[in-house]
């Protein structure tokens, strides 16, 4: 079964992005990209969610949907 965190993405002064999940409490991740921080922010999420399931706690995620947006991000 997948679901649906939302992440709050935010560019940092220092040039890294950083992302942030009210969805997840505890899920921090930062990278030189924004596809890096995803990258790290699933693995995070994920490890975060293992977490919980041992100790027999269950995050409130949303499931996936037959349809749903998605932003999708291009290079210039």
């Amino acid at each position: 079964m997948e679901q649906i965190a939302n992440l709050h993405i935010e560019k940092l002064p220092e040039g890294v992005y950083l992302a942030t999940s009210n969805d997840i409490p505890g899920l921090v991740a930062q990278g030189r990209t924004i596809a890096e921080t995803l990258e790290i922010a699933r693995d995070v999420a994920k490890k975060l969610l293992e977490a919980k399931t041992e100790r027999h706690q269950q995050a409130k995620l949303a499931t996936v949907k037959d349809s749903f947006d998605y932003p999708l991000i291009l290079g210039t």
